[in-house]
């Protein structure tokens, strides 16, 4: 009796032992929001975050951490998207939650504690009046299963670090066609009020030419047309500047007013790495097909879906149980060994296996898709990035023609061969063809970011900053 005692207050004593414990950690909308609302990119821990970030980098370095009186360029503005944006949080929530999962399918099942008989009856033998059977049962796993539903998990958590990956690419992308924006919106601001200006300088000329009878009110008439038109298009320029603004605080996951007092950097849109000429069918595209972190996602599910196919097959098999028991009743001691399984009589988990089946062919199904979409990705991106080429080198060469002109103007001006009227027209014919090739330039550097996103290749900066692995708000440090 006294052996028994003890053999159960030590399992009694196991059960609670290594045990966590229930934390809460309510969330609050009013500091939530207030915590969102006080981003900034001066943050010191962000800056630690960039910092630890271009240390890890092997490439030399292309742009020093900048700080309020500093410009972000499209590296720095990245890390602090990576910093911030809730998107990563969550792909590293499931990241973290795919690898709880590996240790999960790793356990080994707990044993059980049940009684076979647990009674007291009054005895007149003198031997104790109870009786006592405790059992142990052992849950054995054959044919592999373990190992199966281990290797799924894996496979899973391969699955969660590459959509991390992707959502950080896709982070990137936004991050660069904000910036990208508004390095268009101030382009075309400075163009139009150059514009603008030679436009007053017209108008304030054909005024007093009328005044004095030397031209026609009707003259004048469609210059101030054009002057208030070109008014009109300088607000436009200065709302998509406030819009471009807007688009890249929330690429960065940041409030606007955050970038109040920012000078950006452009320098990455001024010369970006040129694609090959065999871009369609070159390595670029065959890495693409193969490396691209959603195929790679896509990969790792499909071998996630035949670890599941195997383990259903091995669920065929039934497992063991194993009961170790002793047995006290008045006075006798008894030791048990009871061997149990399943007997796979009425089915051979037909049905399981037929899901696992079809679960790993529509796995399949859906890595052939995405490659396909990806070939249709890059050669799309590929046409029309060579023909917003083509469409630049045509602004390249009228711009020249407009160029050539206004010089010619301007020496017959000071020959005394042109009028003032004459050399300004030529000016806003000039000024209009800077634009018009500032609009083909703006639309092949956007072309090459379609092209970007299709390769996930970096053509813009030196490379894809490294994603953190857990919240860098929290620990600072990068992750791989």
């Amino acid at each position: 009796m006294p052996c028994a005692r003890l053999f159960i207050a030590t399992c009694l004593c196991l059960v609670p032992m290594a045990c966590a414990s229930y934390k809460p950690a309510p969330i609050s909308p009013a500091k939530n929001a207030e915590a969102i609302q006080a981003r900034s990119l001066a943050n010191p821990r962000l800056q630690t975050f960039i910092a630890a970030a271009q240390a890890s980098d092997p490439r030399p370095a292309t742009a020093e951490i900048p700080a309020a009186d500093h410009f972000w360029d499209l590296t720095t503005l990245t890390l602090a998207a990576l910093y911030y944006h809730p998107n990563l949080d969550l792909a590293r929530a499931r990241l973290a939650e795919a690898r709880a999962g590996v240790v999960t399918a790793g356990q080994i099942p707990n044993p059980s504690l049940s009684f076979e008989e647990l009674s007291y009856r009054p005895s007149v033998s003198g031997y104790s009046a109870w009786t006592i059977a405790p059992v142990i049962n052992f849950l054995i796993e054959t044919f592999g299963k373990r190992r199966s539903r281990t290797r799924e998990a894996q496979a899973l958590t391969d699955a969660a670090h590459a959509d991390l990956m992707t959502a950080s690419w896709q982070v990137r992308g936004d991050v660069r066609d904000g910036l990208m924006n508004l390095w268009a919106a101030q382009h075309r601001l400075a163009l139009v009020q150059q514009r603008l200006d030679v436009q007053e300088q017209l108008l304030s000329l054909l005024e007093h030419r009328v005044a004095v009878g030397a031209a026609s009110a009707l003259d004048l008439a469609r210059e101030r047309t054009n002057r208030n038109q070109i008014s009109i298009a300088v607000r436009d320029a200065e709302r998509d500047g406030v819009l471009a603004r807007t688009r890249l605080a929330e690429a960065i996951g940041i409030p606007l007013a955050a970038l109040d007092g920012i000078d950006f950097s452009f320098a990455a849109f001024d010369q970006p790495e040129q694609p090959g000429a065999d871009l369609s069918t070159g390595e670029l595209r065959r890495t693409a097909l193969v490396k691209r972190s959603d195929v790679q996602a896509l990969l790792a599910q499909y071998a996630a879906a035949e670890s599941a196919l195997a383990l259903q097959i091995a669920n065929q098999y039934p497992n063991i149980t194993l009961s170790a028991g002793y047995g006290y009743d008045s006075g006798q001691h008894k030791y048990m060994l009871m061997p149990a399984a399943d007997l796979p009589v009425f089915n051979h988990n037909q049905g399981r296996i037929a899901e696992a089946l079809a679960g790993r062919d529509a796995a399949a199904a859906r890595f052939t898709g995405l490659q396909t979409q990806v070939i249709d990705a890059v050669d799309g991106a590929t046409a029309e990035y060579r023909a917003a080429t083509r469409t630049l080198a045509s602004a390249d060469a009228l711009l020249a023609d407009e160029q050539d002109r206004e010089r010619r103007t301007a020496r017959w001006f000071q020959a005394g061969e042109a009028d003032r009227p004459t050399l300004l027209t030529a000016q806003l014919e000039r000024i209009a063809a800077e634009q018009s090739r500032f609009d083909a330039l703006a639309q092949q550097r956007q072309a090459l970011g379609a092209v970007e996103d299709a390769l996930q290749h970096p053509f813009y900066g030196p490379a894809m900053p490294a994603s953190s692995d857990t919240n860098p708000r929290v620990d600072s440090a990068p992750h791989s």
